[in-house]
């Protein structure tokens, strides 16, 4: 778990952070950019759509998949759903590839009362053993 300033220059030391923690946890390239590729999404949407100062992120092995949890700290004006953007609109589809890539993805309220842990689930092939 590692905790960053809520800004858009932390997105690329989280990417950075998880990419390390999954290279370390031995797992294949493929998940450590696809994870990369959530990561970016969740963090930026908690520093575009919040107000938050610190947020936090956790990455948790569960055997067939790695769940990455971002966590915010609250006063989004709403739960996180994906955005049917135009074709014409810069931004928007970051859900849309989160849903794509994750097998499955939500939101829950944080424990500490604010604020909301916004996760995905990516499935883990490990070679048999």
């Amino acid at each position: 778990m590692f905790r960053l300033p809520a800004l858009s220059a932390s997105v690329a030391d989280a990417r950075g952070r998880v990419r390390a923690r999954l290279r370390e946890w031995g797992l294949g390239a493929e998940l450590r950019d696809d994870a990369c590729l959530v990561v970016t999404e969740l963090f930026t949407n908690a520093v575009r759509h919040t107000d938050s100062e610190k947020i936090t992120c956790a990455l948790h092995d569960a055997g067939l998949v790695i769940r990455l949890e971002v966590t915010d700290q609250g006063c989004g004006d709403r739960d996180p759903v994906p955005y049917a953007a135009q074709d014409d609109e810069e931004g928007g589809r970051g859900l849309l590839l989160v849903s794509v890539l994750a097998a499955a993805w939500g939101s829950d309220p944080a424990a500490e009362g604010t604020g909301r842990v916004v996760w995905a689930e990516l499935a883990v092939h490990r070679p048999p053993c």
